[in-house]
C-alpha cells in the first residue's frame, strides 16, 4: 500500500528527484552589525536540485548555485558594498555554490547535509542540519517537500576579511554569519 502524497510524514517516503522552487524558498543570512544589532538578508536568484534515495541517504545528492549579485538586505548602499571586493567580489566570483558530499539521516525527520560551500573562489566543507517540515500535493498536482536548516560559518574562512574597528570596542561586522535555509522543493521524477 502506498502512502498518499498529501500525508507524507517521514523521510523514508521521499525518494525521487527534486528542484528548488525559488518563489517559495529562502536562502538567507544573519550577521551582527556594530556589535548591537543583526542585519538579515537573502539571495533572490538561485537554482538547486537534489536526488533523494530514502533507502540509503548516502546515495543522495544536492547542488545549489546562487547568483552573488542577487544579495538583498533591503538597503541599496549596503548591498552595493556587499557585492564589492570588500565582501563577495561578485564581478570576479559571480556564483556561490554548494555541492553535497554526504547526507546522513540523524532522526525520523532530520538529516545532516555535508558538502563543499564555495564563496569568492574559496571552498570549505560545511555540515548543515535540516529538519523535514512536511510534504503535500499543491493545487497543480506537484508534490512539494519542505526543509529548514541553518549553520554558522566564519566569513574569514572564505577570504571575506573587511571590517572597521569601533571606538567603543569591537568591529562593525561580525566574523560569524548564520546561513538560513527555508526550502520548498518540487518532485520532478
Amino acid at each position: 500500500m502506498t502512502t498518499p502524497t498529501s500525508v507524507l510524514t517521514t523521510l523514508s517516503d521521499l525518494s525521487g528527484t527534486y528542484v528548488l522552487d525559488p518563489a517559495h524558498t529562502r536562502i538567507g543570512f544573519v550577521a551582527r552589525h556594530a556589535m548591537v544589532t543583526k542585519v538579515r538578508g537573502q539571495f533572490n536568484e538561485f537554482e538547486g536540485s537534489g536526488v533523494v534515495d530514502a533507502s540509503d541517504f548516502t546515495k543522495s545528492t544536492v547542488t545549489v548555485t546562487i547568483q552573488a549579485a542577487s544579495i538583498d538586505t533591503r538597503n541599496e548602499q549596503r548591498d552595493a558594498h556587499l557585492r564589492s571586493n570588500d565582501f563577495l567580489a561578485m564581478e570576479e566570483y559571480p556564483l556561490i555554490t554548494f555541492t553535497s558530499t554526504g547526507i546522513e539521516q540523524t532522526g525520523p525527520t532530520s538529516v545532516e547535509l555535508t558538502g563543499d560551500l564555495t564563496v569568492r573562489g574559496v571552498t570549505n566543507t560545511v555540515t548543515i542540519p535540516f529538519e523535514f517540515e512536511g510534504a503535500a500535493t499543491d493545487p497543480f498536482g506537484n508534490l512539494r517537500v519542505g526543509f529548514e536548516g541553518s549553520v554558522v560559518i566564519n566569513r574569514k574562512d572564505y577570504g571575506v576579511t573587511w571590517n572597521v574597528a569601533l571606538e567603543t570596542g569591537g568591529v562593525l561586522v561580525s566574523d560569524k554569519v548564520t546561513l538560513e535555509f527555508e526550502v520548498s522543493a518540487i518532485k520532478t521524477a
